[in-house]
């Protein structure tokens, strides 16, 4: 199944879990011998592989005992890495400021002959 923006967050979790435990079967590797390599509780493997919330660092831990750890970089591309950092014109900004729309304004100012 892909991931994609007509998944339900509860859909995308389902996928990732199916993934890893995939990824977790292939290695040959039991929920206790991740847990050890992740350096987590077997429980939290546990929990995880039936589709419950674990916290992130975890999530990243278990990644790294498959040693998937490393497909993150595709998650959230490092915004300096995309093709625009290349241009010369391209600034650094600070913050994100939308101009103010005078289209229903009363005070919208207008030549002295358009009324």
């Amino acid at each position: 199944m892909k991931i994609n923006k007509d998944l339900s967050t509860n859909g995308i979790y389902a996928e990732l879990v199916r993934r890893f435990k995939e990824y977790r079967i292939s290695a040959e590797l039991t929920q206790g011998e991740i847990a050890e390599k992740a350096m987590l509780s077997k429980s939290t493997v546990s929990r995880f592989e039936r589709g419950d919330d674990i916290s992130m660092s975890a999530f990243i831990a278990l990644l790294g005992a498959v040693d998937i750890q490393g497909n993150l970089e595709v998650l959230i591309p490092d915004p300096d890495e995309r093709p625009s950092f290349y241009l010369p014109e391209r600034k650094n900004k600070k913050r994100v400021r939308h101009k103010e729309d005078n289209k229903g304004s009363k005070n919208m100012w207008k030549w002295g002959d358009e009324e």
